[in-house]
């Protein structure tokens, strides 16, 4: 499954195949670094929103993407705050990958990361912050890259198939 997180609302990218679309359809909270996830639900978020089962829907897709505006490098709050809900897809024990310490998969599968940025003025700077942001995400994810790519604006998307 194909699990895509994007700050765009109504989405106007054609997608083929399994996926489920998370957008700001609902208000999110913020994560209170409460750790409820990793300890009274583990795998599901604590806060009762439509966003608790972020990590879970993680943890059944093979590919993750996230399409958003690049905000001084990195993904508009609203992926950010998506992201953060999700922290219950690791688990809270660590391991050492790469000679560096990281929390361990809580689930079996590994995540293929597709970042597709948006914006009329990002700067290469910004696109270089970009790049290392997301492959730290999959490196704590345990996961890989499979893309990374930067638009203009969002009507340039719309050419874009997942």
């Amino acid at each position: 499954m194909k699990l895509i997180i994007t700050d765009l609302t109504p989405f106007p990218i054609p997608i083929e195949g399994n996926y489920q679309l998370i957008n700001p359809g609902a208000p999110i909270h913020p994560c209170t670094g409460c750790f409820g996830c990793w300890i009274k639900t583990p795998g599901k978020c604590v806060i009762c929103d439509s966003y608790e089962n972020t990590g879970i829907a993680m943890g059944k897709c093979s590919e993750l993407i996230l399409i958003s505006q690049c905000c001084y490098g990195s993904v508009s709050p609203f992926v950010k705050a998506v992201q953060d809900r999700a922290i219950s897809y690791i688990h809270p024990d660590f391991v050492l990958r790469g000679g560096e310490m990281h929390h361990k998969r809580r689930y079996g599968n590994v995540i293929s990361l597709s970042a597709y940025f948006y914006g009329e003025a990002v700067t290469e700077t910004e696109k270089e912050t970009a790049r290392k942001l997301i492959a730290a995400n999959a490196d704590n994810y345990d996961g890989r890259i499979k893309s990374i790519r930067f638009y203009k604006s969002a009507k340039e998307l719309k050419n874009l198939i997942l």
